[in-house]
């Protein structure tokens, strides 16, 4: 059994950092999917495909791979510095505010 362990990234569609926090295990798929003839719906009989654990931390994923003989390949995150910018959305409603505030 091949599995790797990863923090999964954001959502394109959001700017926030939810369920990004956690460490997954995903198992690598040991079979080709293959497409039902007749529905042309995609199928595999890997049932571990299916299967995706949820730690808190990498070394509790890493002992449960260990502890259960799974074969694992850790992927750390390429991690984002923060965008702080002086002033931000909120200074355009401060009452120290120097300029006219306009459209």
């Amino acid at each position: 059994m091949r599995a790797r362990i990863f923090q999964p990234a954001r959502t394109a569609m959001s700017s926030g950092s939810a369920r990004t926090q956690v460490w997954l295990l995903e198992f690598a798929p040991a079979e080709a999917r293959s497409i039902d003839p007749l529905m042309g719906w995609t199928s595999s009989g890997d049932m571990q495909s299916q299967v995706r654990l949820q730690f808190d931390t990498k070394e509790a994923a890493l002992e449960y791979a260990e502890q259960h003989g799974i074969d694992v390949q850790v992927l750390d995150p390429n991690k984002r510095k923060p965008n702080i910018r002086p002033g931000g959305y909120g200074d355009n409603f401060a009452t120290g505010r120097r300029g006219s505030w306009t459209h």
